[in-house]
């Protein structure tokens, strides 16, 4: 099993930044690719980005290209999104997923969720 443990959300006025983290711990660590979706009351997870574990490939949501960065600190097995020039409609709960297998931004693809992290940002 993996373990994903989200942190970094908060409340910030549009235009501000945050930066989430998701470490991923568990025994024999076998994970493919890492990512990040996020979901709004009454809706399903949306696709926010994803990359590999090595780093080497990442994948961003249209609405959120050039705005948010995925990232990957290889030697604490922890994932990071810097978020900038937030917007109001980027208010959800974010959360970390990771899967064994070759993914980009298929929900289904992913084996592994952390509890998620709340960002609201206002105007």
């Amino acid at each position: 099993q993996v373990q994903l443990v989200e942190s970094g959300g908060g409340l910030v006025q549009a235009g501000g930044s945050l930066r989430l983290s998701c470490a991923a711990s568990g025994p024999g660590l076998r994970i493919y690719t890492m990512g990040w979706f996020r979901r709004v009351v009454a809706k399903d997870h949306e696709f926010v980005a994803s990359i590999s574990w090595t780093g080497a490939t990442s994948f961003y949501a249209d609405s959120v290209k050039g705005r948010f960065i995925i990232s990957k600190e290889n030697n604490n097995n922890t994932v990071y999104l810097q978020m900038n020039d937030l917007e109001p409609e980027d208010t959800a709960i974010y959360y970390c997923a990771a899967s064994r297998g070759k993914v980009a931004d298929r929900k289904d693809g992913f084996d592994f969720w952390g509890q998620g992290t709340q960002v609201t940002v206002y105007s």
